[in-house]
Protein backbone atom coordinates (compact mmCIF):
# COMPACT_ATOMS: atom_id res chain seq x y z
CA UNK A 1 0.00 0.00 0.00
CA UNK A 2 0.50 3.74 -0.38
CA UNK A 3 2.58 5.36 2.74
CA UNK A 4 0.72 7.63 4.81
CA UNK A 5 1.96 9.75 7.28
CA UNK A 6 0.65 10.65 10.98
CA UNK A 7 0.70 13.96 12.38
CA UNK A 8 3.93 15.32 12.57
CA UNK A 9 3.83 16.29 16.26
CA UNK A 10 1.94 14.06 17.72
CA UNK A 11 5.30 11.09 18.89
CA UNK A 12 7.38 14.31 19.79
CA UNK A 13 4.64 15.43 22.13
CA UNK A 14 4.32 12.45 23.89
CA UNK A 15 7.79 12.00 24.42
CA UNK A 16 8.28 15.47 25.40
CA UNK A 17 5.75 14.57 28.45
CA UNK A 18 6.95 11.19 28.93
CA UNK A 19 10.48 12.81 29.40
CA UNK A 20 8.80 15.80 31.46
CA UNK A 21 7.13 13.12 33.78
CA UNK A 22 10.13 10.66 34.17
CA UNK A 23 12.24 13.67 34.85
CA UNK A 24 10.12 14.92 37.88
CA UNK A 25 9.23 11.63 39.37
CA UNK A 26 13.09 11.38 39.85
CA UNK A 27 13.35 14.76 41.26
CA UNK A 28 10.39 14.82 43.45
CA UNK A 29 11.53 11.24 45.03
CA UNK A 30 7.66 9.93 44.34
CA UNK A 31 8.48 6.86 44.45
CA UNK A 32 7.73 4.02 47.92
CA UNK A 33 11.38 2.93 47.68
CA UNK A 34 15.13 4.82 46.91
CA UNK A 35 14.58 6.53 43.59
CA UNK A 36 16.03 5.72 40.19
CA UNK A 37 20.00 5.84 39.79
CA UNK A 38 21.73 8.51 38.31
CA UNK A 39 22.88 6.12 35.51
CA UNK A 40 19.20 5.17 35.05
CA UNK A 41 17.98 8.36 34.24
CA UNK A 42 20.47 9.42 32.08
CA UNK A 43 20.18 6.12 29.88
CA UNK A 44 16.31 6.89 30.15
CA UNK A 45 16.65 10.56 28.88
CA UNK A 46 19.30 9.58 25.86
CA UNK A 47 16.26 6.51 25.04
CA UNK A 48 13.87 9.45 24.64
CA UNK A 49 16.11 11.47 22.94
CA UNK A 50 17.30 8.97 20.39
CA UNK A 51 13.52 8.52 19.78
CA UNK A 52 13.51 12.04 18.92
CA UNK A 53 15.63 11.55 16.39
CA UNK A 54 14.46 8.67 15.12
CA UNK A 55 11.24 10.94 14.93
CA UNK A 56 13.33 13.58 12.59
CA UNK A 57 15.04 10.66 10.75
CA UNK A 58 11.61 9.41 9.88
CA UNK A 59 10.25 12.61 7.71
CA UNK A 60 13.87 12.80 6.17
CA UNK A 61 14.09 8.84 5.01
CA UNK A 62 10.42 8.16 4.58
CA UNK A 63 11.30 4.45 2.66
CA UNK A 64 13.21 3.16 5.42
CA UNK A 65 9.87 1.38 7.11
CA UNK A 66 11.15 -1.65 8.58
CA UNK A 67 14.59 -0.16 9.94
CA UNK A 68 12.76 2.82 11.89
CA UNK A 69 9.80 0.63 13.42
CA UNK A 70 12.36 -1.73 14.45
CA UNK A 71 14.86 0.62 16.12
CA UNK A 72 11.14 2.33 17.74
CA UNK A 73 10.53 -1.13 19.00
CA UNK A 74 13.71 -1.51 20.66
CA UNK A 75 14.20 2.21 21.74
CA UNK A 76 10.34 2.08 23.24
CA UNK A 77 11.07 -0.98 25.18
CA UNK A 78 14.42 0.22 26.60
CA UNK A 79 12.54 3.51 27.48
CA UNK A 80 9.59 1.52 29.62
CA UNK A 81 12.66 -0.57 31.30
CA UNK A 82 14.63 2.51 32.53
CA UNK A 83 11.58 4.96 33.59
CA UNK A 84 10.76 4.37 36.98
CA UNK A 85 7.34 6.42 36.96
CA UNK A 86 6.26 3.91 34.53
CA UNK A 87 5.01 6.99 32.36
CA UNK A 88 6.48 5.44 29.25
CA UNK A 89 4.68 2.57 28.67
CA UNK A 90 2.06 5.19 26.63
CA UNK A 91 4.68 4.86 24.57
CA UNK A 92 3.62 1.59 23.45
CA UNK A 93 0.94 2.72 21.35
CA UNK A 94 2.31 4.42 19.44
CA UNK A 95 4.14 1.66 17.75
CA UNK A 96 0.84 0.21 16.76
CA UNK A 97 0.07 3.69 15.99
CA UNK A 98 2.48 4.45 13.86
CA UNK A 99 3.01 1.13 11.99
CA UNK A 100 -1.13 1.27 10.39
CA UNK A 101 0.57 4.31 8.09
CA UNK A 102 3.52 2.22 7.10
CA UNK A 103 2.37 -0.92 6.50
CA UNK A 104 -1.43 -1.09 6.72
CA UNK A 105 -4.24 -2.25 9.08
CA UNK A 106 -3.05 -5.77 9.16
CA UNK A 107 0.72 -5.38 10.61
CA UNK A 108 -0.84 -2.72 12.93
CA UNK A 109 -3.54 -5.01 14.29
CA UNK A 110 -0.93 -7.88 14.93
CA UNK A 111 1.61 -5.59 16.57
CA UNK A 112 -1.07 -4.28 19.21
CA UNK A 113 -1.88 -8.11 19.96
CA UNK A 114 1.77 -8.70 20.37
CA UNK A 115 2.20 -5.23 22.58
CA UNK A 116 -0.92 -6.81 24.67
CA UNK A 117 0.51 -10.24 24.60
CA UNK A 118 4.20 -8.51 26.03
CA UNK A 119 2.35 -7.14 28.74
CA UNK A 120 0.20 -10.26 30.16
CA UNK A 121 3.38 -11.77 29.62
CA UNK A 122 5.28 -10.02 31.41
CA UNK A 123 2.96 -9.82 34.32
CA UNK A 124 1.89 -13.95 34.21
CA UNK A 125 6.25 -14.47 34.72
CA UNK A 126 6.53 -11.48 37.49
CA UNK A 127 3.67 -10.94 39.59
CA UNK A 128 1.76 -14.10 40.47
CA UNK A 129 -1.84 -13.48 41.25
CA UNK A 130 -2.14 -10.31 38.68
CA UNK A 131 -5.61 -10.73 38.00
CA UNK A 132 -6.32 -9.46 41.50
CA UNK A 133 -4.25 -6.72 41.54
CA UNK A 134 -6.42 -3.88 40.33
CA UNK A 135 -3.15 -1.58 39.43
CA UNK A 136 -2.21 -4.17 36.96
CA UNK A 137 -5.66 -5.05 35.90
CA UNK A 138 -6.26 -1.53 35.15
CA UNK A 139 -2.84 -1.12 33.15
CA UNK A 140 -3.35 -3.76 31.05
CA UNK A 141 -7.50 -2.49 30.01
CA UNK A 142 -5.85 1.15 30.05
CA UNK A 143 -3.31 -0.30 27.35
CA UNK A 144 -5.83 -2.08 25.59
CA UNK A 145 -8.55 1.21 25.42
CA UNK A 146 -4.90 2.87 23.97
CA UNK A 147 -4.80 0.53 21.37
CA UNK A 148 -8.06 0.83 20.17
CA UNK A 149 -8.16 4.71 20.12
CA UNK A 150 -4.78 4.72 18.39
CA UNK A 151 -5.65 2.35 16.36
CA UNK A 152 -8.67 3.95 15.21
CA UNK A 153 -7.30 7.16 14.76
CA UNK A 154 -4.79 5.58 12.84
CA UNK A 155 -8.02 4.83 10.38
CA UNK A 156 -9.88 7.94 10.46
CA UNK A 157 -5.96 9.61 9.33
CA UNK A 158 -5.45 7.22 6.48
CA UNK A 159 -8.89 7.66 5.17
CA UNK A 160 -8.95 11.20 5.27
CA UNK A 161 -5.52 11.15 3.43
CA UNK A 162 -6.57 8.30 0.41
CA UNK A 163 -9.82 10.41 0.33
CA UNK A 164 -7.19 13.91 -0.33
CA UNK A 165 -4.92 11.78 -2.96
CA UNK A 166 -7.86 10.47 -4.37
CA UNK A 167 -9.53 13.89 -4.59
CA UNK A 168 -6.38 15.34 -6.15
CA UNK A 169 -5.94 12.48 -8.79
CA UNK A 170 -9.42 13.13 -9.54
CA UNK A 171 -9.09 16.99 -9.82
CA UNK A 172 -5.52 16.68 -11.54
CA UNK A 173 -7.59 14.55 -14.40
CA UNK A 174 -10.38 16.75 -14.54
CA UNK A 175 -7.71 19.35 -15.37
CA UNK A 176 -5.93 17.43 -17.87
CA UNK A 177 -9.46 16.21 -20.04
CA UNK A 178 -10.35 19.72 -19.95
CA UNK A 179 -7.33 21.05 -21.09
CA UNK A 180 -8.05 18.83 -23.93
CA UNK A 181 -11.55 19.28 -24.71
CA UNK A 182 -10.03 23.64 -24.92
CA UNK A 183 -7.13 22.71 -26.75
CA UNK A 184 -9.29 20.65 -29.31
CA UNK A 185 -11.84 23.25 -28.97
CA UNK A 186 -9.32 25.95 -29.93
CA UNK A 187 -7.99 24.00 -32.94
CA UNK A 188 -11.29 23.64 -34.41
CA UNK A 189 -12.29 27.16 -33.99
CA UNK A 190 -8.52 27.95 -35.53
CA UNK A 191 -9.14 25.82 -38.30
CA UNK A 192 -12.92 26.59 -39.23
CA UNK A 193 -12.65 30.35 -38.89
CA UNK A 194 -9.29 31.24 -40.16
CA UNK A 195 -8.64 28.64 -42.33
CA UNK A 196 -11.80 29.46 -44.21
CA UNK A 197 -11.24 32.67 -44.54
CA UNK A 198 -7.14 31.74 -45.59
CA UNK A 199 -8.76 29.46 -48.01
CA UNK A 200 -10.48 32.17 -49.70
CA UNK A 201 -7.87 34.39 -49.65
CA UNK A 202 -5.37 31.96 -51.70
CA UNK A 203 -7.75 31.52 -54.38
CA UNK A 204 -8.29 35.09 -54.55
CA UNK A 205 -4.60 36.02 -54.98
CA UNK A 206 -4.32 33.39 -57.25
CA UNK A 207 -6.65 34.56 -59.01
CA UNK A 208 -6.02 38.33 -59.20
CA UNK A 209 -1.67 36.65 -59.70
CA UNK A 210 -3.46 34.76 -63.03
CA UNK A 211 -5.68 37.86 -64.38
CA UNK A 212 -2.67 40.54 -63.42
CA UNK A 213 -1.43 40.67 -67.53
CA UNK A 214 -5.01 39.21 -69.54
CA UNK A 215 -7.60 41.33 -67.18
CA UNK A 216 -6.45 44.56 -64.81
CA UNK A 217 -10.02 44.78 -63.91
CA UNK A 218 -10.55 41.22 -62.90
CA UNK A 219 -7.12 41.06 -61.02
CA UNK A 220 -8.17 44.24 -59.17
CA UNK A 221 -11.48 43.02 -58.00
CA UNK A 222 -9.36 39.51 -56.49
CA UNK A 223 -7.64 41.77 -54.53
CA UNK A 224 -10.30 43.80 -53.01
CA UNK A 225 -12.14 40.40 -52.21
CA UNK A 226 -8.98 39.03 -50.86
CA UNK A 227 -8.76 42.38 -48.80
CA UNK A 228 -12.88 42.24 -47.96
CA UNK A 229 -11.29 38.45 -46.83
CA UNK A 230 -9.01 40.06 -44.41
CA UNK A 231 -10.84 41.94 -42.78
CA UNK A 232 -13.69 38.98 -41.88
CA UNK A 233 -10.88 36.93 -41.26
CA UNK A 234 -9.66 39.78 -38.35
CA UNK A 235 -13.40 39.88 -37.43
CA UNK A 236 -13.47 36.33 -36.57
CA UNK A 237 -10.38 36.57 -34.42
CA UNK A 238 -11.79 39.68 -32.70
CA UNK A 239 -14.81 37.21 -31.80
CA UNK A 240 -13.05 34.47 -30.62
CA UNK A 241 -10.89 36.95 -28.03
CA UNK A 242 -14.50 38.30 -27.28
CA UNK A 243 -15.78 34.33 -26.76
CA UNK A 244 -12.64 33.47 -24.53
CA UNK A 245 -13.22 36.68 -22.15
CA UNK A 246 -16.94 35.73 -21.83
CA UNK A 247 -18.43 38.32 -23.90
CA UNK A 248 -19.35 37.18 -27.85
CA UNK A 249 -22.66 38.12 -29.14
CA UNK A 250 -23.39 35.19 -31.75
CA UNK A 251 -25.37 35.91 -34.91
CA UNK A 252 -28.25 34.15 -36.10
CA UNK A 253 -27.84 31.08 -38.43
CA UNK A 254 -29.36 32.62 -41.51
CA UNK A 255 -27.11 36.04 -41.15
CA UNK A 256 -23.80 34.00 -40.56
CA UNK A 257 -24.74 31.63 -43.78
CA UNK A 258 -25.69 34.95 -45.45
CA UNK A 259 -22.28 36.35 -44.84
CA UNK A 260 -20.53 32.72 -45.56
CA UNK A 261 -21.92 32.56 -49.04
CA UNK A 262 -20.40 36.20 -49.94
CA UNK A 263 -17.14 36.20 -48.33
CA UNK A 264 -15.21 33.75 -51.32
CA UNK A 265 -15.25 35.71 -54.16
CA UNK A 266 -16.51 35.09 -57.32
CA UNK A 267 -16.09 31.18 -57.56
CA UNK A 268 -17.58 28.94 -56.66
CA UNK A 269 -21.15 30.13 -56.02
CA UNK A 270 -22.11 29.81 -53.33
CA UNK A 271 -26.16 30.00 -52.44
CA UNK A 272 -28.24 29.57 -49.53
CA UNK A 273 -31.52 28.72 -48.46
CA UNK A 274 -32.43 28.34 -44.46
CA UNK A 275 -36.13 27.31 -43.80
CA UNK A 276 -37.77 26.98 -40.09
CA UNK A 277 -37.33 28.80 -37.07
CA UNK A 278 -33.94 29.19 -34.93
CA UNK A 279 -35.51 29.60 -31.81
CA UNK A 280 -35.34 26.68 -29.49
CA UNK A 281 -31.61 25.47 -30.66
CA UNK A 282 -28.62 26.55 -28.37
CA UNK A 283 -25.70 28.18 -29.86
CA UNK A 284 -23.29 25.24 -29.95
CA UNK A 285 -26.13 23.51 -31.58
CA UNK A 286 -26.80 26.13 -34.84
CA UNK A 287 -22.57 26.79 -34.45
CA UNK A 288 -22.56 23.15 -35.39
CA UNK A 289 -24.31 23.63 -38.70
CA UNK A 290 -22.67 27.10 -39.24
CA UNK A 291 -19.35 25.42 -39.10
CA UNK A 292 -20.23 22.13 -41.25
CA UNK A 293 -21.80 24.16 -43.87
CA UNK A 294 -18.22 26.87 -43.70
CA UNK A 295 -15.86 23.36 -43.94
CA UNK A 296 -18.52 22.04 -46.96
CA UNK A 297 -17.97 25.14 -48.96
CA UNK A 298 -14.47 25.73 -47.63
CA UNK A 299 -13.85 22.25 -49.24
CA UNK A 300 -15.44 22.80 -52.56
CA UNK A 301 -13.71 25.67 -53.15
CA UNK A 302 -10.42 24.47 -52.45
CA UNK A 303 -10.49 20.90 -53.97
CA UNK A 304 -13.34 20.69 -55.81
CA UNK A 305 -12.95 22.80 -58.25
CA UNK A 306 -16.94 23.54 -58.19
CA UNK A 307 -18.45 26.40 -59.96
CA UNK A 308 -21.81 26.60 -57.54
CA UNK A 309 -22.15 25.18 -54.21
CA UNK A 310 -25.42 24.84 -52.50
CA UNK A 311 -26.63 25.34 -48.83
CA UNK A 312 -29.91 24.46 -47.66
CA UNK A 313 -30.97 24.53 -43.97
CA UNK A 314 -34.25 22.82 -42.68
CA UNK A 315 -35.14 23.36 -39.04
CA UNK A 316 -37.93 21.60 -38.26
CA UNK A 317 -39.34 21.23 -34.56
CA UNK A 318 -37.17 17.93 -33.59
CA UNK A 319 -34.01 18.51 -35.53
CA UNK A 320 -32.18 20.53 -37.99
CA UNK A 321 -30.68 19.36 -41.40
CA UNK A 322 -27.82 20.91 -43.19
CA UNK A 323 -27.53 20.00 -46.90
CA UNK A 324 -24.13 21.11 -48.54
CA UNK A 325 -23.89 20.06 -52.41
CA UNK A 326 -21.45 21.06 -54.78
CA UNK A 327 -21.19 20.34 -58.52
CA UNK A 328 -16.95 19.37 -58.20
CA UNK A 329 -14.90 16.47 -59.35
CA UNK A 330 -15.78 14.42 -55.83
CA UNK A 331 -13.87 12.02 -54.14
CA UNK A 332 -13.99 8.36 -52.60
CA UNK A 333 -15.14 9.13 -48.84
CA UNK A 334 -14.07 5.33 -48.17
CA UNK A 335 -10.11 5.65 -49.47
CA UNK A 336 -9.73 9.07 -49.00
CA UNK A 337 -7.71 10.61 -46.50
CA UNK A 338 -9.71 12.59 -43.53
CA UNK A 339 -8.26 15.97 -43.31
CA UNK A 340 -8.65 17.77 -40.13
CA UNK A 341 -11.68 19.91 -41.55
CA UNK A 342 -13.50 16.53 -41.09
CA UNK A 343 -12.69 15.21 -38.28
CA UNK A 344 -12.99 18.54 -36.43
CA UNK A 345 -16.26 19.20 -38.12
CA UNK A 346 -17.03 15.52 -36.91
CA UNK A 347 -16.31 16.07 -33.58
CA UNK A 348 -18.57 19.64 -33.58
CA UNK A 349 -21.55 17.58 -34.47
CA UNK A 350 -20.84 14.67 -32.38
CA UNK A 351 -20.88 16.87 -29.02
CA UNK A 352 -24.42 17.76 -29.97
CA UNK A 353 -25.72 14.44 -30.65
CA UNK A 354 -25.79 14.84 -34.20
CA UNK A 355 -24.31 12.68 -37.43
CA UNK A 356 -23.06 13.23 -40.17
CA UNK A 357 -22.79 11.64 -43.90
CA UNK A 358 -20.74 12.18 -47.21
CA UNK A 359 -22.27 10.93 -50.19
CA UNK A 360 -19.56 11.78 -53.21
CA UNK A 361 -17.53 10.00 -55.77
CA UNK A 362 -15.23 11.06 -58.61
CA UNK A 363 -16.62 13.62 -61.24
CA UNK A 364 -20.19 13.39 -58.96
CA UNK A 365 -19.79 16.26 -56.87
CA UNK A 366 -19.78 16.37 -53.09
CA UNK A 367 -23.09 16.15 -50.84
CA UNK A 368 -22.55 16.73 -46.99
CA UNK A 369 -24.73 16.08 -44.88
CA UNK A 370 -25.78 17.20 -41.17
CA UNK A 371 -28.48 15.95 -38.93
CA UNK A 372 -28.75 18.11 -35.36
CA UNK A 373 -31.72 17.17 -33.44
CA UNK A 374 -33.43 20.41 -31.16
CA UNK A 375 -31.96 20.92 -27.51
CA UNK A 376 -29.30 18.50 -27.60
CA UNK A 377 -26.96 21.10 -27.11
CA UNK A 378 -23.00 20.46 -25.88
CA UNK A 379 -19.89 22.40 -25.92
CA UNK A 380 -18.58 24.20 -28.53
Amino acid sequence: MAAYGPVRWVAPLLYGAVLAGGLYYAAAGLGDGPGPSVRQTVGFVATIGALFALEAAGGRRPAARVPLLLARCALTGAAVLLDASGLSQVLVVLLPFTAYFAFGRRCALALGALCLAGLLTSYVLTAPGWYRDLEHVSDLLMLAVGLVLALSMAAVAVGEQRARRELEEHAARVAELSATTERNRLARDIHDSLGHHLTAMSVQLEMASDFRALDPGAAQQALNEARHSVKLALGDVRQSVRALRGEAVHPTLSAALAGLAHSGGARPVVTVEVTGDEDGYGAAELTALYRAAQEGVTNARRHARATRVTVAVRLAEDSARLMVTDDGRGFAPDTAVTGFGLLGMRERVQLVAGSVDIDSGPDAGTRLMVTVPRGKGGQR
